[in-house]
């Protein structure tokens, strides 16, 4: 009987496994630290082999301690910091720069830049976003334009980019022996790559970004088996929820209906509101992204606050 679910928790400053049981309590968890890099003032990233590491350490600690086998799990879920930008070798499996953290401002020339030719809400009818420091884009193409030899190997369809969801379950799920290259919705939607009403990657922001589809994740429901593990202590588990980690907030906290919202308290404070099915364009400044979607069901949207 898989009378257990378990849940990784990859964060700002952490790494965290907790196995729940069907009525929702928790019988095991283990947690691990990450070190923090500033290379210079503004510039804030985490080494990726450090996260992965730490995610296998803490799946197999909280297995360990309660003596649990891969075949009493039914599913693990995802949740991670959001916008956090990797770029790694398909073949090899290394990252060819460190993690380029949500906090980080590094692209503020940029952003200014592109802000100078077509406003600062240019992008924010096909993605719900302003142009920011913020979202993961423009750190693709730092990292493409920044370190020798990137861009062309991003051509060559030699590398492949993920936030940190896309970036843990390619390797719990083989890695470079067969790693699923995916993403869901939430996490796409926060990237200002991804189109509101398709949800699916703009090619009109790909080209004025300059990043090549070729590297980019496929984008899959938040709630559909992904994959499955290969880690020894959780072999055969299906990979089944992914979720950023604000939006799994609202979801866990059972926002499920219009208006509801969510606040919480973390590196950042953030708040949520279920908007529904609808989008609902703001006129106070506040950002348009997806909340969740589940299955083949429509996406559900919240909208948040600008600066969170």
């Amino acid at each position: 009987m898989r009378d257990y679910i378990g849940a990784i928790d990859q964060g700002t400053t952490s790494s965290r496994f907790i196995i729940f049981d069907r009525t929702g309590r928790i019988v095991s968890s283990a947690q691990k630290e990450h070190e923090q890099i500033f290379p210079r003032p503004g510039w804030v990233e985490h080494d990726p082999i450090e996260i992965r590491r730490r995610v296998e350490e803490v799946v197999f600690e909280a297995m360990q301690a309660k003596d649990l086998r891969p075949s009493d799990l039914a599913a693990i879920g995802i949740t991670n910091q959001r916008e956090t930008t990797l770029v790694w070798s398909k073949s090899t499996g290394k990252p060819v720069y460190n993690a380029i953290v949500w906090q980080d401002t590094r692209v503020a020339e940029t952003v200014a830049e592109f802000a100078s030719q077509g406003g600062q809400d240019c992008y924010r009818p096909k993605t719900g976003l302003p142009l920011s420091t913020y979202f993961s884009g423009l750190k693709i193409r730092w990292i493409l334009n920044e370190v020798p030899g990137a861009r062309k190997a991003a051509e060559n369809g030699d590398l492949l980019f993920g936030n940190i969801d896309t970036y843990v379950i390619w390797n719990l799920t083989g890695g470079i022996k067969g790693g699923v290259h995916v993403t869901d919705a939430t996490n796409a939607s926060r990237t200002q790559l991804m189109n509101l009403e398709s949800l699916d990657w703009d090619e009109e922001i790909l080209r004025d970004f300059d990043i090549p589809r070729v590297i980019l994740p496929r984008i899959a429901s938040s709630a559909e088996i992904y994959g499955y593990a290969a880690l020894d202590a959780v072999r055969g588990v299906p990979i089944a929820g992914d979720l950023g980690d604000q939006q799994a907030a609202l979801f866990g906290q059972a926002c499920f209906k219009p208006g509801e919202a969510k606040n919480t308290y973390g590196t950042g404070c953030f708040m949520l509101m279920n908007t529904g099915e609808k989008r609902v364009p703001s006129t106070c400044g506040l950002l348009t992204t997806v909340g969740y979607k589940i299955g083949n069901k429509p996406a559900v949207f919240p909208i948040m606050p600008r600066f969170p």
